[in-house]
């Protein structure tokens, strides 16, 4: 892990202006910077970054966030991925923590795998390019498949020599460690001699997010029977096969900007549909799609259009995965190529116009489309049929996200009419699948509560006990209380204390932790009341930079306002105009004043509901007394504030 120290160095070096720059053609705008959204198509700039609060936000579509979850969400970065990336830019020498012997064995190993998957890169693309051999047999097989030098070099396409072990001399001469090389896949032991695994093989590197290699696809030149088409990397410390798609660091931003995920079977189908200017489309490798694959897909889309082959394995390749992608939430499209052509052919044939056209116009709904192959395939046979009634329920009842539920109910319709069986026999069902698998996690939460609590020593607590939080919500406050409290927690209350010291001393005395009823709100509060007991400075750079992405993204939501006072207001009123930073005292105060009044409220209804249920007079009196009281609180409160009493 990286240390905080570094962490620490590479925040205090973040510019977001010359970050989000980089990608982003900014032009200022009062206090503020302005540029088109990287996230989505838009004529009219709506993106804002914000150099003081250290934040942006796309008011056309939503997406904010600070330095760090910009390169997460544009380059699809993990965090630490996007703190090395800084780390790199800022020239900050990373310092990585004490981490348990097996964990820095798997770190140094990953590293040399790389290492060695990137000199490979070098030594195929080099040979391919520069060699006779490659040059003869495998540059001339590439350019007659149609592709073009700038394509070749994008994808770092190489050849491996026929010679029996070409690679794993030049490998072994650089002082590689063989079992590392084994564990590449690049060569084999034979005969207690290091050869070449991928010998007269044109090489495919795949990356990861990050671009570095992870491993390689290698296709014989030619056809042999007696050896397989692709040959792939084996499974390793970087390298598993169902996490990744080909070309996806490649087509990341197009499909982040087109929403929308092109999914083909081959190394080739990806490569020439980018040469045609087609870029957001990435490959299976013809294995069903995992969830792993899938939520992939889903950190740039959720529009999935598969676009395969038209015969009987295209056909059957399309459909693996169905019920997977559609828990996932997915959109899936599927388009068959004709007259037996795949992705590559089609669109060296028809070009990149009409291939695009084709595509839109012949997507294909792919849960009728797997009925209507189904049905095709039952023909007159009853069984037949009954199974894919219930193969069809049972794959509509992956839909069971409360926004999927009018496209479930369409496919019902839909599917009831192809089946011709009755709409609310299906629809009952879907429902028993769904019934059915609810019961099953469900049974599997309560076993592992029950489970924690008896390890814990405690009994599960009771609905009811949640039911209370719920009185009075007011989200505004929580929100307003929490903001005051990371933008001004630092300044000065008075000569003794800070605005946080005021804060959490109001919170003692008056039991104010209780009403807020936002978890987001008191995790911010609890996480910065914890920092300052630790002697750690609980600023909003602190909060903005959290390794907690999602707890980042909650103060960037509490930090970002689509307006700011214009500079042109000071011609048009005599003086200084106040800003929130000018009167903070009274932002605090007036919210501190609210959460009093909610709490009195409480107490009254309380008490009321109590005064309902009192038998004796002695019991009424005092109800009766304490209720008085609460109201002269509640009157002295808005008095002081001029405040007006809520109901």
């Amino acid at each position: 892990m990286i240390s905080q120290i570094t962490i620490q160095q590479i925040l205090s070096r973040i510019d977001i202006i010359d970050i989000v720059g980089s990608f982003v053609k900014l032009k200022k705008r009062g206090t503020n910077y302005l540029g088109l959204c990287p996230f989505h198509n838009e004529k009219t700039p709506s993106f804002t970054v914000s150099p003081a609060k250290e934040i942006y936000k796309c008011f056309g579509c939503g997406r904010s966030g600070n330095t760090i979850s910009f390169l997460m969400d544009h380059e699809k970065y993990s965090y630490a991925e996007a703190l090395r990336w800084l780390a790199n830019r800022y020239n900050v020498e990373v310092e990585e923590t004490e981490v348990s012997p097996a964990t820095r064995e798997l770190h140094q190993t990953a590293d040399s795998l790389y290492i060695i998957n990137n000199f490979a890169q070098q030594f195929f693309s080099d040979l391919l390019l520069r060699s006779e051999e490659g040059q003869d047999i495998a540059l001339s097989y590439l350019k007659e498949r149609g592709f073009n030098a700038s394509i070749i070099e994008k994808f770092q396409m190489g050849y491996c020599s026929q010679q029996r072990d070409a690679f794993a001399k030049a490998a072994v001469a650089a002082q590689y460690n063989p079992e590392y090389l084994q564990k590449t896949g690049l060569v084999v032991m034979r005969d207690d001699q290091l050869v070449d695994n991928y010998r007269g093989r044109i090489t495919f590197p795949i990356h990861n997010q990050t671009g570095k290699i992870i491993g390689f696809g290698a296709r014989i030149i030619g056809k042999n029977d007696r050896a397989p088409k692709y040959i792939n990397t084996p499974e390793n410390e970087i390298y598993s096969k169902s996490k990744i798609l080909y070309g996806s660091y490649f087509a990341r931003q197009a499909i982040d900007k087109a929403d929308e995920c092109l999914l083909v079977e081959g190394y080739t189908d990806v490569i020439s549909l980018h040469q045609a200017g087609i870029e957001n489309v990435v490959a299976s490798g013809g294995t069903s799609l995992t969830a792993d694959q899938l939520r992939l897909i889903k950190k740039y889309t959720t529009n999935l259009t598969i676009v395969y082959d038209g015969d009987a394995a295209g056909i059957k390749a399309a459909l693996r995965g169905l019920d997977l992608a559609l828990e996932e939430g997915l959109q899936v499209q599927l388009v068959l190529i004709p007259d037996n052509e795949d992705p590559d052919s089609y669109v060296k044939k028809t070009g990149s116009e009409e291939f695009k056209k084709f595509v839109a116009g012949n997507k294909k709904d792919v849960v009728l489309f797997q009925l209507e192959v189904s049905l095709k395939d039952a023909g007159s046979d009853s069984n037949k049929k009954a199974a894919v009634v219930n193969r069809i329920a049972e794959t509509i009842s992956r839909l069971n996200k409360a926004e999927d539920f009018t496209r479930q109910q369409d496919y019902i319709r839909q599917c009831s009419g192809l089946l011709k069986i009755d709409e609310a026999g299906l629809n009952a069902l879907v429902n028993k699948f769904i019934r059915e698998r609810i019961t099953k996690q469900e049974n599997k939460i309560a076993s592992d509560d029950a489970k924690a609590a008896a390890e814990a020593g405690q009994e599960p607590l009771a609905a009811e006990e949640d039911s209370l939080k719920l009185l009075n919500k007011d989200e505004l406050i929580e929100r307003n209380i929490t903001r005051a409290l990371i933008e001004f927690g630092g300044y000065a209350w008075d000569e003794q204390r800070k605005v946080s010291d005021y804060i959490f001393e109001e919170f003692e005395i008056n039991g104010l932790h209780e009403l807020i009823d936002n978890k987001q709100m008191l995790l911010v509060i609890e996480t910065y009341q914890s920092w300052i007991k630790e002697g750690i400075d609980a600023g909003p750079k602190q909060f903005l930079y959290h390794p907690d992405v999602q707890l980042s993204a909650v103060v960037i939501g509490l930090m970002d306002t689509r307006y700011e006072l214009s500079a042109n207001w000071k011609d048009h009123y005599d003086g200084p105009l106040p800003t929130r930073e000018d009167l903070y005292k009274e932002e605090v105060s007036s919210t501190l004043n609210y959460l009093k009044l909610r709490k009195i409220k409480r107490l009254i209804d309380e008490n009321q509901r109590d005064l309902e249920k009192a038998y004796s007079s002695e019991d009424q009196l005092t109800l009766l007394q304490t209720h008085q009281h609460l109201k002269q609180l509640e009157i002295a409160l808005t008095k002081d504030h001029g405040t007006v009493i809520f109901r």
